[in-house]
């Protein structure tokens, strides 16, 4: 039975890949700095820890694991990274926790390792005309993100490639875009943007408006969190290293997206466009180069996830109007 450490087991990829990695047969121990919310907690071992602690890391980090899925960082929404206010977190909150478990899977032999990059770190400049955005592996450089979230993953990219030159290390990289679906975080401040319109339109009226930040011409794709998880699982049996994207081609502007969870919901509602953080004008996975190291690509339409996520969060919210309703009583 192999042996696998997934780091960010209380978030919302992590916890669908726990899922994923029990399902073939692996053994699993999660770490987080909080217990999954939604039912994906199926790990062998639990340990809640901040894995910017070194002395977390060296807990977790045992010399019987086959293989460490990195995931965890400091992370969400447009709201979250674009403000600002939360560069130094983000940056130094990620930065040690890929330290401390590089260090540690050196320290105790452990061969194999997977880190999540994100699509952010491909350069603003390539990424201006919202109907013509270039995100191919190779565009990455020079470097010039539009976030510091960007620039650390650039960074730990770097750094991961740098342990399995000088430490042997077998590391594989990918570079998500945009992953939505159910049992993930749809409100509070750092759900991203598919969750954050899932609840905008479930919890509208009947006649009501919802908001979308900027002119809502900016455009996206948007990746069912199973294919991410297929793509990760393919990448680590692979002999190739990465960085590789793990996206969708099916790119949408931010405003026919809303459309399109407007007309699954059933409703009559409208769009307002107000200022707010977007990002780059356009983003985009491209595919060619998983397609020909893996042989496979994500293939799911868009409409397929997008009613699979409204469908979860409006039975979130209707648990939690239930449950209000009750603490009223």
């Amino acid at each position: 039975m192999k042996k696998a450490l997934v780091c960010g087991a209380g978030g919302f990829i992590g916890g669908h890949l726990v899922n994923r990695l029990k399902s073939e047969g692996y053994w699993v121990r999660g770490v987080d700095i909080k217990h999954n919310e939604y039912g994906n907690a199926n790990a062998d071992e639990f340990i809640i820890g901040d894995l910017t602690d070194p002395t977390v890391s060296a807990k977790v980090v045992t010399s019987d694991l086959d293989e460490i899925y990195q995931l965890a960082a400091d992370m969400g929404g447009a709201g979250f990274v674009f403000t600002g206010t939360n560069d130094a977190a983000i940056m130094h909150n990620s930065v040690l926790c890929n330290l401390n478990v590089l260090d540690e899977a050196k320290n105790k032999g452990v061969k194999r390792i997977f880190y999540s990059s994100s699509a952010c770190m491909y350069p603003e400049y390539n990424q201006l005309d919202p109907e013509n955005p270039k995100c191919s592996e190779d565009s990455a450089y020079p470097a010039a993100p539009d976030s510091e979230y960007g620039w650390e993953k650039l960074f730990s990219e770097r750094l991961y490639l740098t342990y399995q030159r000088n430490h042997g290390i077998e590391v594989r990289i990918a570079r998500f875009h945009n992953i939505f679906g159910p049992q993930g975080t749809w409100e509070g401040g750092r759900e991203k943007a598919p969750a954050a319109v899932c609840r905008k339109v479930a919890m509208a009226d009947e006649g009501g408006v919802i908001e979308i930040w900027g002119d809502g011409k900016q455009t996206r794709s948007f990746l069912i969190v199973d294919e991410c998880v297929e793509g990760i699982r393919r990448l680590m049996e692979s002999d190739f290293s990465g960085p590789v994207n793990i996206g969708s081609e099916e790119m949408i502007s931010l405003n026919d997206f809303a459309r399109m969870v407007i007309d699954l919901s059933g409703k009559n509602i409208s769009i307002k466009n107000i200022e707010g953080p977007t990002g780059v004008r356009g983003r985009n996975s491209d595919n060619h180069l998983i397609q020909q190291k893996l042989g496979w690509a994500p293939s799911v339409p868009l409409q397929v996830g997008v009613q699979k996520t409204y469908d979860w969060i409006s039975e979130q919210i209707q648990k939690k109007v239930e449950v209000e309703e009750l603490e009223t009583v």
